[in-house]
Order: structure tokens, then C-alpha cells, then sequence
């Protein structure tokens, strides 16, 4: 396998098309291959600081991996972009964060936002890109990890939390999880809400696909 999109997923998927529905999105909207893994040993992904710091060597040592199968790219798909840094100063592609490119696809709109995830608060990453545009979070009550999503009292109370980050004044929402992304929940706020979603995955896809395409046709 060569010239792909490297995805990494930092939880340990064992259902194959949960693994492959962040890559799945990436390839059906922007046309370009994706590889997907995931990371072992970490059912419930990244959710606090000691299973961040858990999945870091993890995401370093499959970037390293997939690189050697021949990724051209690399993204970590979370929006805490863990890893990304060490990952830069480890391999020779071009390594692409989740929550940076949220952040930056949201700066671009200029307009104030409300952030959704599952951690106690804002990734650090977003916070500082998007700073005085941030008008709220909501993290959905009883939701501590990307599983609690998959339930339909997690995507009810996602749906609630969504309402009130726009009663707040958010002219548009910003997955701060890529689990919204997995259920697909950026349609249903937009048919339920009207107003402007920037998915975390279809960011980093945008994002992605742009350099790999240079990339690609510069070879």
C-alpha cells in the first residue's frame, strides 16, 4: 500500500467499520485514499489527561509504522491533536491534527461559535485558535466517552446541548470530538437547528486532502 492518507483513530476499534468511518467520510467527500488504524489497548480512547498521556507513544509509534508502509500524510483524528507534535519531529509527511483544523476551518467563518465534546472542557488546541469567538461549550450530560455517544440518550443530550450553545449565541457549532463525527451528528443539527456545523472529520479531510493532492501531483 502506497501514496495514502495515513488516519490514525486514537481508540481501539474492533469493529471494522466503526474503524473505518472516519476514512470513509474523508475518501466519499474529497476523493482521495485513506488508511485507517486504530490504536491498541484503549477501548475508550482519550477522555482525560492520564489517557492522553497513555495513547501518545501509541500514536507516535503507528505514525512511524504507517509512514514505513508508504502514508504520505498523516492525520490524528481527535481534537485534542495528540501526538502531532511528536509525530512532526519523528517522521518526514506532513502530519495533520483534528482539532487544529476544526479551529481553523471555524476562524475562517469569523463569526462567534459554540464548541461540543466530551472532555471537561475546550482542547487546548482550539481554545487558543479560536479564543474571543468562543461563545460556549457544551459537553452532553451523562457523556464521558466516544461510546456514550452511540446511545440515544447521548445523541439526545448532544442535540440539547447543540440548542443551547445557539440560545447563547453561536452562529455556528464546532465538533470539539470526532464521536460526533462518527454518528453522523453534524445533519441532524443542521436539519434540526439550521445553522452552520464544522465537522471535525470533514475538517481534517478538507485539510488533508489539499496538501495530499499537491503532494500527488508533485511526484
Amino acid at each position: 500500500m502506497i501514496d495514502l492518507i495515513g488516519l490514525i483513530r486514537v481508540f481501539t476499534a474492533k469493529d471494522n467499520e466503526v474503524l473505518q468511518a472516519h476514512g470513509n467520510m474523508i475518501q466519499e467527500q474529497f476523493e482521495v485514499p485513506v488508511m485507517s488504524r486504530s490504536i491498541p489497548d484503549q477501548p475508550l480512547g482519550i477522555y482525560d489527561d492520564a489517557s492522553e498521556e497513555a495513547a501518545l507513544p501509541k500514536i507516535v509509534e503507528l505514525g512511524i509504522q504507517m509512514e514505513q508502509e508508504g502514508c504520505r500524510l498523516l492525520i490524528v483524528s481527535c481534537a485534542a491533536d495528540p501526538g502531532v507534535r511528536e509525530l512532526r519531529s519523528r517522521v518526514s509527511i506532513p502530519v495533520i491534527g483534528a482539532g487544529s483544523s476544526a479551529a481553523l476551518v471555524a476562524l475562517s467563518l469569523g463569526e462567534p461559535v459554540g464548541l461540543m465534546g466530551i472532555t471537561e472542557g475546550i482542547p487546548p488546541v482550539m481554545k487558543v485558535l479560536l479564543d474571543e469567538l468562543i461563545v460556549g461549550y457544551s459537553r452532553p450530560e451523562g457523556v464521558t466517552n466516544t461510546t456514550d455517544l452511540m446511545t440515544e440518550a447521548g445523541r439526545q443530550k448532544a442535540l440539547e446541548g447543540a440548542r443551547s450553545l445557539v440560545e447563547k449565541g453561536a452562529k455556528a457549532i464546532v465538533f470539539a470530538c470526532t464521536g460526533f463525527s462518527t454518528i453522523h451528528f453534524a445533519d441532524v443539527i443542521r436539519k434540526e437547528l439550521q445553522v452552520p456545523v464544522v465537522d471535525i472529520v470533514e475538517a481534517e479531510g478538507l485539510m488533508a486532502a489539499n496538501y495530499y493532492k499537491q503532494i500527488i501531483s508533485a511526484t
